[in-house]
């Protein structure tokens, strides 16, 4: 890849994977519209790593009062609000880990084509658009109940699907359970350090097997704009969400949506 790819894949990576409009969506589009090269594991791992050192830094108060209190609290019967928080990202995340284990390999080969995302990128924005509308936006997330995070984690599981978004997908979920906004926005960037470190070590794996060689310069590079993207994202969508609301990520999917069935037509 060229320095400019490199940058552009990275940032793009940092900004959606916790916008509501799919990052593996816009790390497959370059390939398929611009005629882009894959980028290859290894680079995909490195701008995982820079999205989740982002918003482990941001959270790292939150981070450090849950699994302080999960470990003196987490099973015992009086819970605290961080330990039952905890056990709620536990929750949520478990569903993902069994549906990733079962079905990754299926949607690699099936799944990842600009129809597909044409199709969820649309589907799942106006549902994202729904349950910002209908939401009662009442319940902070202090309140976040276990069936909740079951059900946020069930919802997670689609964000298997390319163009479906995982910040979207739990964020749509959080809403039409009645959190509000900035509730359904923190869990989900919550939810996401399990998400990513896992799917990050799978990686590993993967590319430590593969034996290929390592343009170590792309990969810092990558890391790098993607941690800075990633975490002017998550900083700027928690300040402003509570007043735009969902409807300016809605536009955007639909727009994009009906670009790729324009593309795919052409």
């Amino acid at each position: 890849m060229t320095l400019f790819e490199i940058i552009i894949l990275a940032i793009i990576q940092g900004l959606t994977e916790f916008l509501p409009i799919s990052s593996s969506a816009h790390l497959i589009l370059p390939a398929e519209v611009l005629g882009w090269r894959n980028q290859g594991l290894a680079f995909d791992v490195a701008v995982h790593v820079g999205s989740l050192l982002a918003v482990m830094i941001y959270f790292r108060r939150d981070i450090l009062q849950m699994s302080g209190a999960f470990l003196t609290h987490g099973f015992s019967r009086q819970q605290t609000t961080d330990s039952k928080l905890a056990w709620c990202v536990v929750i949520g995340t478990i569903p993902a880990v069994i549906a990733g284990y079962m079905f990754k390999d299926f949607i690699a080969i099936h799944a990842r084509s600009a129809a597909v995302i044409a199709a969820t990128t649309i589907i799942f924005g106006l549902l994202l658009w729904y349950a910002d509308v209908k939401a009662k936006h009442t319940q902070k997330l202090e309140t976040l109940t276990f069936k909740q995070a079951i059900f946020i984690g069930l919802a997670q599981m689609l964000a298997l699907i390319p163009g479906t978004s995982r910040s979207g997908i739990t964020m749509t979920a959080g809403l039409m359970l009645g959190l509000n906004r900035e509730s359904t926005a923190r869990f989900s960037f919550l939810l996401s350090i399990p998400v990513i470190l896992g799917a990050g070590l799978l990686s590993v794996k993967d590319l430590l097997q593969a034996n290929d060689a390592v343009d170590w310069s792309a990969l810092i590079y990558g890391a790098g704009f993607s941690f800075v993207s990633a975490y002017l994202c998550i900083f700027l969508f928690l300040s402003w969400i509570a007043r735009i609301g969902m409807l300016p990520f809605v536009i955007y999917r639909l727009l994009l949506g009906a670009v790729l069935i324009g593309f795919i037509l052409w």
